[in-house]
């Protein structure tokens, strides 16, 4: 199977996100801004670095899953956004805007999460 593409991984997550009755429309305008602005900055990385910024989407989307089920588990999204930010980590010093979006993005899920 053919792994999907960091624009169909980004757009599942703003599907998921626009969709999610369970997060008030203010955390999803903030969530959509913040994955649009994602989505550049991992285009960007994946030129020079295509295998991590498909990690960085895949771990952001397994994240904004998390946060968004019906019945979370903390611990479940505590790895997860664990994980999103572990993968942008090594970017830095050569991707600092990569870096602040994804804290941005967990510390936001983690707060509609639990």
């Amino acid at each position: 199977m053919n792994q999907p593409t960091i624009n169909e991984t980004i757009s599942r997550i703003e599907e998921r996100l626009a969709t999610n009755e369970g997060i008030s429309a203010e955390k999803r305008a903030e969530l959509l801004s913040l994955i649009a602005e994602l989505k550049g900055e991992v285009a960007s990385l994946a030129k020079t670095h295509a295998e991590d910024a498909h990690s960085i989407a895949a771990f952001t989307e397994t994240s904004v899953r998390e946060a968004t089920r019906t019945e979370r588990n903390p611990e479940l999204l505590e790895m997860s956004v664990g994980a999103m930010k572990l993968s942008a980590r090594q970017f830095e010093v050569s991707h600092p805007t990569l870096v602040g979006l994804i804290n941005a993005i967990g510390q936001t899920l983690w707060k509609i999460g639990i």
